[in-house]
């Protein structure tokens, strides 16, 4: 069944054309997941599909209800029914306060509360953690409808998709199979691409030194010798001009076929960002931030109650845990040096935050990175074009950005800062594969203090040597890489399947027991009291087996 037609879409920017589509339809079991470098266009497609955004050029027909989960703004439906709400652990009314995951996690609830025959989702992985991943993941299988998803998630894009639409230099192209299909199509594109061009060349070349050899020849040709008689003379020139007249003929004939000869352009290279941190002002002190006897709590919510952690100088630590448990809040709480936190006094902090709010929308992306950098313009604008913001991509408007565009101007106004603490939310979101790769090269050879939250395992593997986490209103610290960790929280989920099998067969045995005496009462049995007891441990059964289960 036809969802959605459309065609010759164009879209501008100013006088840059953003978006050339030439067709696209939409069926109703098509799984697209939308791929593109940042800023090429990406959200801007989707809207226009969702009839969010008119095209400039060309038309869109929608042939049925369409929901839209976006990126930055807040959902259309800001209520949701109690058994959505449970399932994506948010509550029923969205607020502010939210954490980003608890955010993303609603806007997503109310997306699939919509119950439309096409979903619109623009990095609907954006701030969730690892279980939030898995449940956007399996809700998405399980989905009754086609689905449109910008996503820089990979293992998401080859687990859902069976189609590819690719934005890359204003064109849209789509490409049949999942993530790891595109990808091997646009290498065998790219390798038949840059053959045909150096074939194109080479023959090009030999055909225009073949006309070059030509031309000599016809001038190389001799003039009559002075003591020639007149009638050889005669046949001397007229030998030479028909030999002169069929080289210029060569050379024409030559000339032709080279214009005649298929253009081939030489394969775009796809830039990828460069980053470099400035060298700063070592700290010397062995504790850069302690908290002691942390206490915080929203309502009735207790997030910390008592705890308390060290970050030693010169440790790359990252902070899991499950949305809502307080990694933000802790991160803010350092930043704030709220009550319990102490911060070394040469401690210089710059913190990215999920809602990138160092950012003023009203101002330029150079006026936003020179605010606070204590580096000139020249040094700005090079740091800049390394994020692939050139020449007069500078003087954008942060509010006309991209998500990941929106990432590196926020990159490069922490690195233009005198800082020796990095404390970073979520600093991968919206960013495009190439760019994520940049990105984790440069955090893994950082050899400052770090602190970072994320739900990308490779980053976190590939970066951190101390792991925190937050647990019960407790902040517990592991000395040792996310490998390690991991291996270590296996052989202790191990053993506590082993400790919880054991406590299901001690049940067992208690609940056999008091079906036996309800069965069959005897005299002092107290009828009600078993009946309550029964209850009680096949409530508790439950909860241990859904525990296994997990």
């Amino acid at each position: 069944m036809l969802l959605l037609e459309c065609g010759k879409i164009k879209k501008y920017f100013g006088d840059r054309l953003v978006l050339d589509l030439e067709s696209l339809q939409i069926y109703a079991d098509d799984r697209i997941g939308v791929v593109g470098p940042n800023g090429a266009g990406k959200t801007t497609l989707l809207n226009i599909l969702s009839q969010r955004l008119e095209p400039d050029e060309g038309w869109v027909k929608l042939y049925t209800r369409c929901t839209y989960v976006s990126q930055l703004e807040p959902p259309e439906q800001k209520k949701i029914r109690p058994e959505l709400a449970s399932k994506f652990g948010v509550p029923t009314v969205w607020h502010e306060t939210m954490s980003g995951g608890e955010k993303t996690r609603f806007k997503l609830a109310a997306g699939f509360a919509a119950d439309c025959p096409l979903l619109f989702a623009d990095e609907p992985t954006s701030n969730l953690d690892l279980e939030g991943i898995e449940l956007l993941e399996k809700r998405l299988a399980e989905y009754q409808g086609a689905l449109v998803l910008v996503a820089h998630d990979r293992s998401l894009l080859d687990r859902l998709c069976n189609k590819i639409l690719e934005v890359e230099y204003g064109k849209v192209k789509l490409y049949n199979g999942n993530y790891s299909a595109y990808r091997q199509q646009k290498e065998e594109e790219k390798a038949r691409a840059q053959f045909e061009y150096e074939q194109y060349i080479s023959e090009k070349k030999r055909l225009e030194r073949a006309a070059i050899e030509r031309r000599q020849k016809a001038r190389a040709l001799k003039k009559t010798p002075k003591r020639m008689g007149n009638s050889e003379a005669r046949l001397h020139k007229m030998g030479n001009q028909k030999a002169k007249a069929a080289l210029e003929r060569a050379v024409k004939s030559i000339e032709a076929r080279i214009e005649r000869l298929p253009v081939k352009e030489k394969p775009r290279k796809q830039e990828v960002i460069k980053l470099d941190m400035p060298s700063v002002k070592q700290i010397h002190s062995k504790v850069l931030v302690e908290g002691h006897n942390l206490n915080k709590s929203f309502g009735e919510k207790i997030i910390f109650q008592d705890a308390e952690f060290i970050i030693t100088n010169g440790t790359k630590v990252a902070l899991l845990g499950p949305n809502g448990c307080g990694k933000t809040t802790l991160l803010k709480m350092i930043v704030n040096r709220e009550a319990g936190i102490r911060i070394a006094p040469e401690a210089a902090i710059g913190y990215f935050s999920q809602e990138m709010d160092i950012l003023d929308e009203e101002r330029t992306i150079l006026e936003n990175v020179m605010a606070d950098s204590i580096y000139g313009e020249t040094f700005a604008r090079t740091l800049l074009s390394r994020l692939l913001f050139k020449r007069d991509d500078v003087f954008k408007r942060v509010a006309v950005l991209s998500g990941g565009e929106r990432v590196k101007v926020s990159f490069a106004k922490i690195i233009l800062k005198d800082l020796n603490l990095l404390i970073l939310d979520e600093p991968t979101n919206y960013l495009d594969l190439n760019s994520l790769e940049v990105v984790e090269e440069v955090l893994r050879e950082y050899d400052q203090t770090l602190l970072l939250v994320s739900h990308d395992r490779r980053l976190i593997s590939a970066v951190a040597d101390q792991i925190m986490t937050i647990e019960n209103g407790k902040i517990k610290t592991f000395h040792g890489t996310y490998e390690e960790f991991l291996a270590r929280e296996k052989v202790a989920l191990k053993q506590e399947g082993e400790e919880v099998k054991k406590q299901i067969a001690v049940l067992e045995n208690r609940l056999s027991a008091i079906i036996g005496r309800l069965a069959m009462p005897a005299k002092n049995d107290d009828l009600g009291a078993l009946d309550q007891e029964y209850h009680a441990v096949l409530a508790e059964l439950k909860k241990l087996k859904a525990r296994m289960e997990n």
